[in-house]
């Protein structure tokens, strides 16, 4: 089990930041990911594995006024 923006979520042996955000459906053009505090580059989703435990953040960028 790890925790997404406060939330328990499901884990398994393996889990990237690319295959979780695939899995919740997070689609927005401009994403930000922090595995355990630590920022993610977007170049690194695919290779950067979620550990059981982790906590994880995926905040989506907006413009607005």
């Amino acid at each position: 089990m790890i925790k997404l923006n406060n939330r328990d979520c499901e884990w398994h042996e393996g889990l990237t930041v690319e295959e979780l955000l695939r899995l919740k459906n997070y689609t927005y053009p401009r994403i930000v990911v922090s595995v355990n505090a630590v920022i993610v580059p977007e170049e690194a989703y695919a290779s950067t594995v979620i550990e059981d435990g982790d906590k994880v953040e995926a905040i989506h960028l907006m413009a607005g006024g």
